[in-house]
């Protein structure tokens, strides 16, 4: 009988053995490639998030390392980079569980002896938590860093753009007086002119352009002139888009200083969020706010936003009384 069980136990442990040995050794990079080959119930829209997960976030950073190497200091180090960076905590999330996901089918493979997941604790995104500036803390951030800093704090302010959307500001964009059209963005991993986050390419969106953010936008074109229309480009080559690190690295030195007014957990994205706070807040509709974000689903909006939007039921029952009052 322990003959029988020895022969019958060595293919299964000669076939795990294989299969650590081909997949422990594969790069994450290659590994994620396999994996996303195998997600076939995706839809096109959750395809394009999960790319861009990957190639924004995971790839940048994970991309290179051996599989085999993953334990939860690996994770926990991932994390830690992405709160540096300054990546909000939804991405954060979103990034964590597509990492999780990966890992874990590598787990079921034998790979690892514990799963480098076990016991990681993962960003909590709780849209309470959303660090917003106020209207009084915003002229002190907007001007802590240099002229670049500025205007990105003004374009995301006041038209609600992403990061990347905001560093390919065009002049050519104002396509009305109060209108900015966003169609581009510079991609954080290439470095390089790209498509709007879900979106096709040459799909656009229109937002509105607030007299002030116009300004903005006007200043810093006739102090620096542009390229190609372009207003922000690379501080060591103007042939080059502007580079994400950039405005990172004002920021994390402006919140070392110590010197201005910043609300605790506040990240630059934080900028976008005062966007969508001042439209709901003054009772601008949320889907028209959806649209400007550029959200692929009112849903994202209305769970990321549901607290700012100024309605309560005592209100609504005010306000739906006054056509029943005779």
């Amino acid at each position: 009988m322990e003959v029988y069980n020895a022969k019958k136990a060595a293919p299964r442990g000669q076939a795990k053995a294989a299969r650590v040995a081909k997949y422990g050794a594969m790069r994450f990079g290659e590994y994620a490639a396999e994996w996303k080959a195998g997600q076939r119930d995706l839809g096109p829209s959750s395809v394009a998030h999960l790319e861009s997960l990957l190639s924004i976030h995971l790839l940048p950073l994970l991309g290179s390392r051996r599989m085999d190497t993953f334990d939860h200091k690996v994770v926990e180090g991932f994390i830690q980079t992405m709160e540096r960076n300054g990546v909000g905590l939804a991405a954060q999330s979103n990034a964590f569980d597509k990492l999780k996901a990966i890992l874990l089918d590598a787990d079921r493979l034998g790979l690892f002896d514990d799963s480098p997941v076990l016991g990681v604790k993962a960003p909590q995104y709780d849209p309470k938590r959303v660090a917003i500036p106020s209207p009084a803390q915003l002229p002190g951030i907007r001007s802590a860093g240099d002229d670049s800093f500025r205007l990105v704090a003004d374009l995301m302010s006041g038209c609600g753009m992403r990061n990347g959307e905001a560093f390919a500001v065009n002049l050519n964009n104002i396509v009305a007086d109060d209108v900015y059209r966003i169609s581009e963005q510079v991609n954080r991993t290439t470095g390089g002119y790209d498509r709007l986050k879900h979106r096709k390419p040459d799909e656009y969106r229109d937002v509105p352009l607030p007299a002030q953010t116009r300004r903005s936008i006007e200043w810093y074109a006739e102090k620096y002139g542009t390229f190609d229309g372009y207003l922000l480009r690379h501080p060591g080559d103007p042939s080059r888009p502007f580079p994400h690190y950039h405005i990172a690295n004002q920021w994390q030195r402006i919140k070392r200083a110590g010197k201005t007014d910043i609300p605790d957990g506040m990240v630059v994205y934080s900028l976008r969020h005062l966007f969508a706070s001042n439209c709901l807040t003054h009772g601008i509709p949320i889907t028209d706010v959806a649209e400007w974000m550029g959200h692929k689903t009112i849903e994202v909006t209305y769970k990321i936003y549901r607290h700012l939007m100024p309605g309560s039921i005592s209100k609504a029952a005010q306000t739906l009384n006054l056509d029943l009052i005779t």
